[in-house]
C-alpha cells in the first residue's frame, strides 16, 4: 500500500491532528468545524485514547458517539486517521485482568490511573487489543471519512513480568536452540550464571549490580520483536476488514525499545512523532535529525509526521514555548525530508486531565490568540504544496544506525559513562545538518555504494558481515569515517580478539587498536594539528594508514588520534577520541570536500537549511528556511509555492518552497 493513496484521498499534504472530540460539547463541536476549515486541516486523529468510551465494559461497545463524529467530520470534508485505543486499557480491564499490568524491575505492580498501563506480553491485554481492534475494522472499515488506521499509540511501555518471562524463554529457544548456545551466547560461565533450566532465565530485573550483558540485549531484541508481534496481530485484524493503509506513530527519542528498521518492514507508511528537547536552532537541527531518520526507515519513501507539539519544547524540568514562526519552519523541516503532511497533538488544548498543559492547535485561549494565528497560517502554506506529495528527499551521505549497536552501547560495566549512542549518532547527523546537507541514517548491512561518505559514530557492536561490508564500501571508491570503540564486540557482544575493530574494517582503515584509555571526567587535550578532545583516547598503530593527528598526553605522546587509509578506490579514516564542536565540525567538512559531497543548493551561508525534495517523473522543489536574523539573497531566484509569486531573497526566519525543475 502507498502513501500516495493517502494523499490522492486528501487532495493533497495532511493537515491536522489528534481530535477528542470526546472531551466537549455540541457548542464546541460547531466552533471545531468552523476552526478546522479556517486552519485548512483535512485530516483528523480520532480515537487514540477512547477505549473506556468504545468499550466500557468486556465485549459491550457503544459506537453511537463516533459514528455521529465519524459522519460530522466527513461532512466538513476531513478525513480520518482511526486509532485503536489499544495504548490505554479502561479500568474495568485492569481490575478484571490484574495480572495485565506491568511490573517495574524491582517487580512493584503498577496500578491504572495513567497511560500505557498494560504488559504487552499478557494473553488477556493481547486478546482485548485484538477484539477492539476487528470491531473497529467490522464497523468502519469502508467508512468514508476513513482515510487512515492508526494502531495503539507509542509503543514504549517495558515490563519484566512472568508473562513476559514466560514469552522470552520461547522467544531465546528459537533463537538459540539450545541451553548449551545460549550459554555460550551470554557467557554465563562468568559469576556462575550457568543455566541448566529454561525455567531458570528471566528478563534483566533488579538485582545485585551489573546485568548479563548478552541477557539484556537479548532482552531487547526479544522486546522488539515482541511489540512488532503485537502491531501484526492488530494490523492482520483490521486488514481482513478494510483495506486502508495502517501504521503506528513511532516515538524517536533519546531512548530505543524497538528496532525501528524492522517496523518500517512492517507498517504501510512510516509515521512519527516529534517533540524538540531544545528551543531554537537546536531544535530545528532536532527535527531535521528525526526526519531523516523517520525516512530512512521508510526506504526512502515518503512518510508522515504524525505528531508534532504546536507550541511545546521540552528542557528537562519545564516546557518552553516556541518562538514565534516556528509553527511553520518545524512543519516545513519535516516536509522537506518526505513527510506528506504536518499533524499535532493536538486540536484543541483539553481543560482537564493530566495533559491539560500541552499545547494544541487550539489554545485555551481560543482561537484569538498568536498560536492559532499561527496554525492558521501553516494551514494555508501546508495547502499550497500539494504538488510535492510522491515526491522525496534524497542524500548523498549516510550516518550508520543500528538498534544492537544502539542497545549493546547500553550495557551494563562499559569504560565509560560517556559512551552515549544516541549522543553520538544525533553529533555527527548534526555536523552533516550545519554543513548543509541532507543525510540518510544506514544499517551497517545496507548498500551503501550511492553515498559519497559515510559516518560511524558509535559502532560499538557489528558483526563479521556488516564489517565486511564496510570494507567493501572503501574498496569500492567510498569514504567511510570510524570513530572509537567502534567494531569492538560482534553480535553476542563478545570482544573481538587480537585488536580492535573486527578484522575486515581494520583492513579497510590500516589500523590496529591494542588498548582503550578513557579520559578523566573534565580532562581535555590537544592533538598535534591543534585541535582538542575529550572524554576518550585509544593506543593504536598504523598497518597502512597515514596519521594525521598524534597525542600529546602522556603515554600516548606521538602515537595516532587520526588517521586515512587508502584502500581499494576509497579511503578509510578513524578517529580515535572525541574532538570539541569545533574540530569535529572541521573534520567532517573536510570529509565532505575530499569526499565531494556538494550542498542542496551551493551558495547559501551556514544557517540557511535547504533540502530538495525530487518527484519520481523529474520535478525537483527547493525547501529553504533561514535561521538567520537577517536576510540572505538567494543564488538562483525562483517561484515560491508559499507566496505564488517570485522571490530573490529570504527575510530573516522566512521559508521558501521553489520549482527547481
Amino acid at each position: 500500500m502507498d502513501i500516495r493513496r493517502l494523499t490522492d484521498r486528501l487532495g493533497g499534504l495532511a493537515y491536522g491532528g489528534d481530535y477528542n472530540p470526546e472531551q466537549w460539547d455540541d457548542e464546541v463541536w460547531k466552533e471545531d468545524d468552523q476552526l478546522m476549515r479556517r486552519a485548512r486541516v483535512n485530516l483528523a486523529t480520532v480515537g487514540v485514547f477512547s477505549w473506556a468510551l468504545l468499550e466500557p465494559e468486556e465485549g459491550r461497545y457503544d459506537f453511537g458517539w463516533l459514528d455521529a463524529h465519524l459522519d460530522r467530520l466527513h461532512t466538513n470534508g476531513v478525513a480520518v486517521d482511526l486509532a485503536t485505543p489499544t495504548a490505554s486499557p479502561p479500568p474495568w480491564f485492569t481490575l478484571a485482568h490484574p495480572d495485565a499490568l506491568p511490573v517495574r524491575p524491582d517487580g512493584a505492580r503498577l496500578t491504572h490511573g495513567s497511560r500505557d498501563t498494560y504488559c504487552l506480553t499478557a494473553p488477556a491485554y493481547r486478546r482485548a487489543a485484538r477484539r477492539i481492534a476487528t470491531a473497529l475494522a467490522e464497523r468502519y472499515g469502508d467508512h468514508p471519512a476513513l482515510a487512515l488506521w492508526h494502531v495503539h499509540n507509542e509503543y514504549v511501555t517495558l515490563c519484566p513480568c512472568d508473562h513476559t518471562a514466560a514469552a522470552f524463554r520461547v522467544w531465546l529457544r528459537a533463537r538459540h536452540g539450545s541451553l548449551d548456545a545460549l550459554n555460550e551466547a551470554w557467557g554465563t560461565a562468568f559469576w556462575s550464571q550457568h543455566y541448566t533450566s529454561w525455567e531458570q532465565i528471566l528478563p534483566p530485573r533488579a538485582t545485585q549490580w551489573h546485568h548479563n550483558p548478552g541477557q539484556t540485549l537479548d532482552f531487547s531484541r526479544f522486546w522488539s520483536d515482541e511489540t512488532l508481534a503485537a502491531y501484526r496481530e492488530q494490523r492482520d485484524a483490521i486488514r481482513a476488514h478494510s483495506d486502508r493503509p495502517v501504521t503506528t506513530n513511532l516515538m524517536v527519542p533519546s531512548y530505543q525499545n524497538l528496532d525501528l528498521w524492522a517496523f518500517g518492514r512492517e507498517v504501510d507508511l512510516v509515521s512519527i512523532d516529534h517533540y524538540p528537547g531544545a528551543p531554537g536552532v537546536d531544535a530545528a537541527a532536532q527535527a531535521a535529525f528525526d526526519a531523516d531518520r523517520a525516512r530512512s526507515f521508510a526506504g526512502g519513501c515518503p512518510w508522515l509526521l504524525m505528531e508534532q507539539g504546536t507550541n511545546t519544547v521540552y528542557t528537562g524540568d519545564r516546557v518552553l514555548a516556541k518562538e514565534p514562526g516556528d509553527i511553520l519552519r518545524h512543519s516545513l523541516a519535516h516536509i522537506a525530508r518526505g513527510s506528506e503532511g504536518a499533524l499535532f497533538f493536538q486540536w484543541r488544548q483539553s481543560r482537564a486531565g493530566a495533559e491539560q498543559w500541552h499545547s494544541a492547535m487550539v489554545p485555551h485561549a481560543g482561537p484569538d490568540s498568536r498560536t492559532f494565528r499561527e496554525v492558521t497560517a501553516t494551514g494555508e502554506a501546508v495547502a499550497r504544496l500539494g504538488e510535492l506529495a510522491g515526491s522525496t528527499a534524497r542524500a548523498g551521505v549516510a550516518v550508520l544506525h543500528d538498534s544492537d549497536a544502539w542497545w549493546a552501547m547500553g550495557a551494563d560495566g562499559l569504560p565509560s559513562a560517556e559512551l552515549d549512542y544516541f549522543a553520538a549518532l544525533r553529533r555527527a547527523h548534526r555536523a552533516l545538518w550545519d554543513a548543509g546537507r541532507t543525510v540518510d541514517f544506514a544499517h551497517p548491512a545496507h548498500d551503501l555504494s550511492r553515498y559519497e561518505l559515510v559516518l560511524a559514530p558509535a559502532l560499538f557492536l557489528l558483526t563479521d558481515a556488516g564489517a565486511e561490508n564496510l570494507r567493501r564500501y572503501v574498496a569500492d571508491g567510498g569514504t567511510l569515517l570510524v570513530q572509537h570503540f567502534s567494531g569492538v564486540v560482534d553480535e553476542r557482544l563478545h570482544s573481538r580478539l587480537g585488536g580492535y575493530p573486527a578484522a575486515p574494517l581494520r583492513e579497510a582503515l590500516g589500523i590496529r587498536v591494542e588498548e582503550y584509555r578513557p579520559l578523566r571526567r573534565d580532562e581535555r587535550i590537544t592533538l598535534s594539528d591543534g585541535s582538542t578532545a575529550t572524554s576518550w583516547s585509544e593506543s593504536l598503530r598504523t598497518e597502512g594508514a597515514e596519521a594525521l593527528a598524534a597525542y600529546t598526553h602522556g603515554m600516548l605522546t606521538g602515537s595516532p588520534a587520526l588517521t586515512r587509509h587508502a584502500f581499494g578506490s576509497g579511503h578509510g579514516w578513524y578517529l580515535s577520541t572525541r574532538l570539541d564542536d569545533a574540530g569535529y565540525a572541521a573534520l567532517v567538512q573536510r570529509l565532505l570536500t575530499e569526499a565531494g559531497a556538494a550542498p542542496e543548493l551551493p551558495g547559501l551561508p551556514p544557517g540557511v537549511e535547504a533540502v530538495t525534495r525530487h518527484a519520481p517523473d523529474g520535478r525537483a522543489w527547493h525547501v529553504l528556511i533561514n535561521h538567520l536574523s537577517e536576510p540572505v539573497p538567494l543564488p538562483r531566484p525562483g517561484h515560491d509555492l508559499l507566496t505564488d509569486g517570485p522571490l530573490i531573497e529570504l527575510s530573516p526566519g522566512g521559508c521558501a518552497v521553489l520549482r527547481a525543475r
